[in-house]
């Protein structure tokens, strides 16, 4: 068996459903989405079109009809054939609350917890789903790490919080799109994913290893791709986009350690 293929099958997860629609986003509750949000949670979902609903408000993101407003209203999202297990649902059987175990979470052990609607999704004949089926080869991008050759393609992407598809990613979102493509489950938010890495000096980090910020006191709020030391490509909600960039000193007075995340 290939380093691949044991990892994808110790990936192996409980489940009662799997997304059935391209991308679904996960809300922290059924009253969440704002009426903008329609083209997200109709029963075939638009992300593209509600991507740019989104935008028409950019210039205005104070009203709260933007990509900003999304803070508080939405944990994540999840993709076609992505396991969950359906915990409950609300009383019109229109919203399932689930975990997803492709997204794991100090929250639940069963893994990442939020709300989708119940038309994203399909029952499973089977209820145990291997894990994600490896797309990237680990040793594409010749002498340049797998993550960020693939974190590269999309330099200039929008920022969407809690996004994890190339319609739009968080800083976090991109780590996670980057290792299920190798294959490897990790955790979903940069704080959890500091604690799933492996602790690097921050004056031994490669390519590949992540750079992890937060403020004084408080927890790990940003993520990037180490790109060599000193330098990185992250999702970057200041900037807008994602970018590749050499620290700037406010990331420099912010940075509080450096991981690695294991490979297939």
């Amino acid at each position: 068996m290939s380093s691949s293929a044991a990892a994808n099958a110790l990936n192996a997860v409980s489940a009662t459903h799997l997304v059935r629609v391209p991308v679904t986003t996960v809300w922290t509750g059924p009253g969440s989405p704002r009426p903008v949000d329609g083209p997200a949670v109709a029963d075939e979902p638009d992300v593209a079109a509600w991507l740019a609903a989104l935008d028409t408000h950019a210039a205005d993101d104070e009203s709260g009809r933007g990509r900003l407003g999304l803070h508080g209203r939405v944990e994540s999202q999840l993709l076609a054939g992505e396991p969950v297990e359906v915990t409950e649902t609300d009383e019109s059987g229109a919203w399932s609350h689930v975990v997803a175990p492709w997204q794991l979470s100090p929250e639940d052990a069963r893994g990442y917890p939020g709300w989708v609607r119940s038309a994203h999704l399909s029952p499973v004949t089977d209820d145990v789903v291997q894990g994600p089926v490896p797309t990237l080869d680990p040793r594409e991008g010749g002498a340049t790490h797998p993550a960020v050759a693939e974190a590269r393609r999309h330099l200039g992407l929008p920022y969407l919080w809690s996004g994890v598809s190339p319609l739009g990613f968080d800083c976090s979102g991109l780590v996670l799109h980057t290792w299920r493509l190798l294959g490897v489950v990790v955790a979903r938010d940069a704080y959890a994913q500091a604690e799933f890495a492996s602790p690097v000096e921050l004056d031994a980090v490669q390519a590949g290893d992540l750079y992890f910020f937060a403020r004084p006191g408080r927890r790990i709020h940003h993520v990037g791709i180490v790109v060599r030391p000193g330098r990185m490509v992250h999702a970057s909600e200041t900037g807008g986009v994602l970018v590749e960039e050499d620290l700037p000193a406010d990331r420099v007075a912010t940075l509080v350690a450096a991981g690695r995340l294991p490979m297939p």
